[in-house]
Parts: C-alpha cells; sequence; structure tokens
C-alpha cells in the first residue's frame, strides 16, 4: 500500500512516495502568477504524474501547509498565495484523492514531529528560522495541541511587548525579532546599509559589532521564547533548523547558550542541538501522517 506526503510551500511544491513496490519523489515550482483554480490544476497534474495514475491505490495523503486552515478546513489566510484565501481545502484534498484517507498540518508541525521521529525522541520543541519563525512541539509522541486544535505558533510567542510590529499586527513576537528578514533588517540598520545574507554570515565569521549585534539580539529572542517553552511543557530536546539558522556559523549554539543562562535553579532548560533534517523535514512529517505514526 503506497502513502502520500505533500509538502506545499510557497512557491514549490515537494511530493514523496511511501510505501509500495519503489517509493518515488517529485518537486514541481507554483505558476508564478496564477489563480487558486490553476494552482489546483498544476497540483493534479503533477501527483497523477508522479503516481502514474494509481491515485486508487494511495491508502492515505499527509499534507504539510503553510497556510492558516480553519476547522472546518477552509483557508483562512495565506500570504505567499493570497488567492487560496476561502479555499475549501477538505474539498480540493478529497475530490484529488477520492478514494484516499486524506490529513494536513501546518507545516511547522509537521516538521517537528519529522525531526522528533529522526532525534528518536517523544518529547520535543523545534523552531524553524528562516523568512519567518515556524516550529512545533511534540508530547509523548504526538504533535501538541493537536491537528484538530489548530497549529502550535511558535513564531508569534511574544518575547518583547515593546519590541518591531509583526506581520500578525502585534509587536515583539519572536518572528518580528528573529527571522531572517528581521534580523537582517537590523544588521542593516547598524551598518548604515543594506546587508545581504552572504555579508551578515561573513561579518559573524569577521566579528563585526552591528552583525555580532544584530544576531545576538535575535538569539536573545529566542532564547527567551525557548525557556517560556521550556516552563510550560518541559520538553527533554529542542532542536532550532532552518535556512537561516543552518547558514550562520554557531548560531545555534549560541541560542543554546543563552537559553541556559535564563534556567532559574532547579529547572534546567532542555539541551539545545540543530535540527537534523534540513528542508525535508516539512515533508517528511507529511508522509508520517499519511502513516498515521500521528494519530492527530
Amino acid at each position: 500500500m503506497t502513502y502520500l506526503g505533500i509538502d506545499v510551500g510557497g512557491t514549490k511544491v515537494a511530493l514523496q512516495t511511501d510505501g509500495g513496490a519503489t517509493p518515488r519523489s517529485a518537486v514541481f515550482p507554483w505558476p508564478r502568477t496564477s489563480s487558486v483554480a490553476d494552482d489546483l490544476e498544476t497540483l493534479t497534474r503533477n501527483v497523477r504524474a508522479l503516481l502514474d495514475d494509481t491515485t486508487q491505490s494511495v491508502r492515505a495523503v499527509g499534507v504539510a501547509m503553510p497556510a492558516t486552515v480553519g476547522p472546518e478546513g477552509l483557508v483562512t489566510t495565506w500570504p505567499g498565495r493570497p488567492s487560496w484565501t476561502g479555499l475549501d481545502l477538505r474539498a480540493a484534498l478529497c475530490c484529488l484523492f477520492p478514494r484516499s484517507s486524506v490529513l494536513w498540518a501546518d507545516d511547522g508541525d509537521l516538521a517537528a514531529l519529522a525531526e522528533a521521529d529522526e532525534a528518536d525522541c517523544q518529547d520535543v520543541v523545534y523552531l524553524g528560522v528562516g523568512t519567518g519563525v515556524g516550529g512545533g512541539i511534540v508530547l509523548d509522541g504526538r504533535l501538541c495541541p493537536g491537528t484538530a486544535r489548530g497549529s502550535c505558533e511558535v513564531g508569534h510567542v511574544i518575547v518583547d511587548p515593546k519590541g518591531p510590529r509583526c506581520d500578525c499586527g502585534r509587536r515583539g513576537c519572536v518572528q518580528a525579532v528573529a527571522s531572517g528578514p528581521a534580523t537582517l533588517r537590523r544588521a542593516g540598520r547598524l551598518r548604515g546599509e543594506p546587508v545581504t545574507f552572504a555579508q551578515l554570515a561573513d561579518g559573524l565569521r569577521h566579528e563585526r559589532d552591528w552583525a555580532v549585534t544584530a544576531i545576538g539580539e535575535s538569539c536573545d529572542a529566542l532564547a527567551v521564547a525557548i525557556v517560556n517553552l521550556n516552563e510550560l511543557v518541559r520538553p527533554a530536546l529542542v532542536l532550532i533548523g532552518g535556512g537561516f539558522a543552518d547558514g550562520l556559523p554557531g548560531f545555534v549554539d549560541t541560542v543554546a547558550g543563552r537559553a541556559h543562562a535564563l534556567a532559574r535553579p532547579g529547572h534546567p532548560v532542555a539541551h539545545v542541538r540543530a535540527a537534523s533534517l534540513g528542508g525535508l523535514s516539512s515533508l517528511r512529517g507529511a508522509v508520517l501522517l499519511a502513516r498515521g505514526t500521528h494519530p492527530g
């Protein structure tokens, strides 16, 4: 029996089968300018090409979604592809896979599920630092709070109520302080001119004050978020991934050190280390969702 994972991104989609005779995978870009109907037609065409018109043999499908999806299966917001707002995702997926069980969850939650599985750890907090700050919590091997109750919005934990405004409208969300774009903007202000990611990484390697300070504020915000989550759920392990974090030398170690420095006596912070799966984490989580490793 075949299981299918789908990782839906803002610019591309990744597909991966599991089980069956030969696992298959594919990646395709979204049309650059399109309607939701165009996107769904592109998804349908690529799924059928991957499965070679054998959709009837797919037992279950797991979908990692970056959009906010309400309990009734309606997309309430997706800044990356606004034409999806209002889409009945449940109906669209059931139409594409009429003979399969179809489940979906937030891509950050599924990345957390996959990283926990890879680490062989039942209680994990995962933070993905990239264009935003995503992530999730796995407790006793299950997503918290669970797909039926919405996603775990780690990036919108408030770490500084007087901090920069987040795209959600509030001030001081960890995403507004520690995401890649937020860090680059701060580095640019400190340097007095725009800063690219390569320049930031080079500045950090050479210990330029503007780079060290800009990144240090991001590490502080992440450390505060980790300590707050540690007080609430007591994970055994904290994992940090995402393209921005992965590309900066010593970034995770700095976050770990600052988080442990904030611990109160008798209540140590869980071990903090780099995640393992890189860009494959959400896709791996979607496959696990399809296989039923996460009971929902």
